[in-house]
């Protein structure tokens, strides 16, 4: 049986300062983002289903992340303490990963020219 990849994109606007860039970098400064984040699964396609998983399973997966997340500061979150879209991606990759045993890949895009993928370890 073939398998397939599926996402579900999210989004949330939070503040953050990069406690460890050299002195003078301008993301040492507080300072906010649009996030985007892309949440995909992949697996067989179900026969009877004729999906993935339910799109609404990802969404009910991401949404205790959202209300952590959204328009709050990062750094004060336990475990974003340097909150790069790396470490971002794998927090996001950690609380999600036992809900979502099909993830295969988390997208985090901080503007719309930059971010990160990560794969899991």
């Amino acid at each position: 049986m073939a398998t397939m990849e599926i996402f579900k994109e999210f989004t949330f606007e939070a503040a953050h300062r990069l406690p460890h860039v050299p002195a003078g970098h301008k993301c040492a400064r507080l300072h906010g983002h649009s996030f985007r984040v892309a949440v995909h699964v992949r697996g067989p396609v179900g026969a009877r289903t004729g999906w993935v998983q339910d799109f609404a399973e990802l969404k009910d997966a991401f949404e205790p992340l959202h209300a952590v997340l959204d328009h709050n500061y990062l750094n004060e979150i336990p475990g974003l303490e340097n909150p790069t879209s790396e470490e971002l991606a794998r927090w996001i990759w950690q609380r999600l990963q036992p809900a979502l045993p099909g993830m295969c890949r988390i997208v985090v895009r901080e503007t719309c020219t930059s971010g990160c993928v990560y794969e899991g370890s």
